[in-house]
């Protein structure tokens, strides 16, 4: 499979690694300064780059017919317009706020611990997200996909990075530290105990290979796609 990285930062280059690992081919290293050259030579490209390039990326291979899978977070007011796109064009999309196995595994288990906590007025829900110094956004992707999942499966209506959160609001705190590939911890808080649920990520390899195997996944399918469906968790 030939591969186009959008995106040669430290996550492009893991994937990369894995990829020939994997016997693939990468066709375009596309950094901020260089162009999309042989991008149509590409049977599918991965998008790890920055919120801002984020839009542009992804367009560029629905416009040309190219599947695109995306792990970039920090753009999502523009995915309707992408989903749109992708449909206008019969193309093949998928994003991911985190392409990691386990992460995605967590999703659920966080859905299913949110719908039974949702009984027990007594406990109350708050987030903790860290993530190295170099991540633009915050909180991140995957704690906003988290604190979706805890809303669509509980009476709480929103997320706040506020630490006195307003009634129905989950707390999020988003630390940055040094060389911290990326840790999510769930609270249910109540005045006896506490309940937690967490994930860490050792290194980055766990989410190059996540996006590696969604678009081994999409070569050769049309539509918009989770996670979900790579890992038929539907």
């Amino acid at each position: 499979m030939k591969i186009a990285l959008l995106g040669y930062g430290k996550m492009g280059k893991v994937i990369e690694r894995i990829a020939l690992e994997r016997g693939h081919e990468i066709v375009l290293r596309k950094s901020s300064s260089t162009s999309y050259a042989g991008l149509e030579n590409a049977d599918v490209a991965i998008d790890f780059s920055v919120p801002s390039s984020a839009v542009a990326n992804i367009s560029e291979c629905l416009n040309n017919g190219i599947p695109v899978v995306s792990g970039t977070t920090g753009w999502l007011e523009e995915y309707p317009n992408m989903v749109a796109l992708c449909e206008q064009k019969n193309g093949s999309f998928i994003y991911g706020s985190n392409f990691s196995l386990g992460v995605n595994l967590f999703f659920e288990l966080n859905d299913y611990l949110a719908k039974m906590m949702s009984k027990f007025k007594n406990y109350s829900a708050s987030m903790e997200e860290i993530h190295h110094t170099q991540k633009l956004d915050a909180p991140s992707g995957t704690a906003i996909s988290l604190a979706k999942g805890i809303i669509e499966n509980s009476d709480y209506t929103n997320w706040t990075l506020d630490a006195n959160p307003k009634e129905n609001e989950i707390s999020i705190e988003a630390l940055r530290i040094e060389n911290v590939p990326g840790t999510h911890s769930i609270f249910y808080n109540s005045e006896v105990d506490t309940i937690e649920i967490k994930h860490t990520a050792h290194s980055r390899d766990g989410f190059a290979l996540g996006s590696i195997i969604a678009a081994e996944w999409l070569v050769g399918k049309k539509g918009v796609f989770t996670m979900k469906d790579v890992l038929e968790l539907n």
